[in-house]
């Protein structure tokens, strides 16, 4: 499951492979074909797969040992979250002997083409106007139908919640000061710096992730990616786009399960929560609950779903899980 290009650039050269991370859970019917478009995606890298495994009850590792049985699987022995499921993956490579030069964090239901890959490893390192690095790079992505997705995003801020509360995130995103989601078609189309990005596929640097740490596993599903872009632009670590690696993401029911939904909208808050104080916080929340209001009275269960958990002040400390 691995190769190696005669071209690779000296700075992707260092020792020990790219270790691909994937997290699953009762995943099997996405796995093969993620399987199957990994020697393309990975092209012109020495890489290993480690798989996470958080206690499926399909399938799942089953169809892992029979269709890449050079893989490292990991069982977590319950549903431990994304962040968890992270961690577990990267503790496995670290045992590796020689270690691994750089992560490629990706979800099953991704599909890389061709030379993905080696595009986002070629962009960990460079150096940025401000003196900082790239440590995270990610690709551009796409609908199963080609639609491209806006997977930039800029840092939580008051005003920006309040825009796409007022505005909605798609007319809102084309302001800075006013949504997260950046919809401007020129940023997509060249090597563009964003303070977060979609976690769906992600190259991390070792460097990055030397100097970050674990992902955090308190956030059990959505604003991890956020929590973790976040602290490696505090340590000088950027999250760029590059935009000639591409890849195809089926995406997941977040938008249509009230369960999820509610989970992402108030993980928001709660990072929100732990880099801003009291007050800004009330403020952020408020903003939030109006966006999931107003999507109530229009008749969507998962907006509906999310204001009720929001409207109740014991719900950002109940402890996130499945």
């Amino acid at each position: 499951m691995s190769s190696r290009h005669p071209d690779t650039p000296a700075r992707t050269r260092a020792a020990g492979p790219v270790a691909v991370l994937v997290v699953t859970w009762n995943s099997a019917r996405v796995l093969p074909e993620f399987l199957a478009s990994l020697p393309q995606g990975m092209a012109g890298l020495h890489y290993r797969l480690v798989v996470a495994d958080n206690d499926s009850a399909d399938d799942t590792v089953n169809l892992l040992r029979s269709s890449a049985p050079d893989a490292t699987v990991v069982q977590t022995g319950r549903n431990a979250g994304y962040a968890a499921g992270v961690n577990a993956a990267l503790a496995a490579a670290a045992e590796w002997e020689g270690g691994f030069r750089a992560a490629l964090v990706c979800n099953p239901d991704v599909r890389m083409r061709q030379g993905c890959a080696r595009l986002l490893v070629d962009a960990l390192g460079a150096p940025l106007p401000d003196r900082g690095r790239v440590g995270i790079s990610v690709p551009l992505l796409y609908e199963e139908d080609g639609t491209l997705q806006h997977s930039l995003r800029r840092e939580p801020r008051v005003t920006r919640a309040l825009g796409e509360a007022v505005l909605g995130n798609r007319r809102a995103g084309r302001f800075p000061a006013w949504s997260e989601l950046v919809t401007d078609p020129s940023a997509y189309g060249r090597p563009t710096v964003a303070d977060w990005a979609t976690g769906a596929l992600m190259a991390l640097s070792r460097e990055c992730l030397d100097a970050c740490g674990a992902w955090d596993e308190s956030f059990f599903l959505y604003s991890e990616e956020t929590e973790f872009c976040l602290r490696a632009r505090d340590r000088g670590f950027a999250t760029r786009l590059e935009p000639a690696a591409e890849a195809t993401h089926l995406g997941g029911d977040s938008q249509v399960s009230p369960r999820l939904w509610t989970l992402l909208t108030l993980n928001r808050v709660r990072l929100y929560r732990r880099r801003h104080g009291p007050a800004a916080t009330a403020a952020f929340r408020g903003a939030v609950l109006l966006r999931e209001t107003s999507r109530a009275a229009l008749g969507r269960p998962a907006s509906r779903a999310a204001a009720r958990a929001l409207a109740r002040p014991s719900a950002l400390h109940a402890t996130p899980g499945p």
